[in-house]
């Protein structure tokens, strides 16, 4: 049977790896830290993703489509409706704080 090779790492290499984080962060606390990794990972996705995006934005905007116009206009209408909503809410809040 073939070892697991993980950047050259066997399985009793991994196993000792993991003892030593179990150690380190306590049973309790893996999940929290399983949890806030794969938060930072969607994040960088996003982040990713997003800067990808903006290369493809590059193209002429003539390529575009009356469809995909339409609805980035309908986008920068709830974005602006989104922006009044967090203004009035930050208004009440402090408000409710006075």
């Amino acid at each position: 049977m073939l070892p697991l090779l993980i950047g050259g790492l066997g399985t009793p290499e991994l196993l000792l790896i993991l003892a030593v984080v179990v150690l380190l962060f306590g049973a309790t606390k893996l999940p929290e830290l399983a949890r806030g990794s794969g938060r930072a990972l969607r994040i960088f996705k996003a982040e990713t993703k997003g800067l990808m995006d903006d290369d493809e934005d590059d193209k002429p905007a003539a390529a575009k489509t009356a469809e995909q116009r339409e609805l980035e206009a309908r986008q920068a209408e709830l974005d602006a409706r989104q922006a009044e909503i967090d203004a009035e809410r930050e208004r009440l809040r402090g408000n409710d704080t006075a």
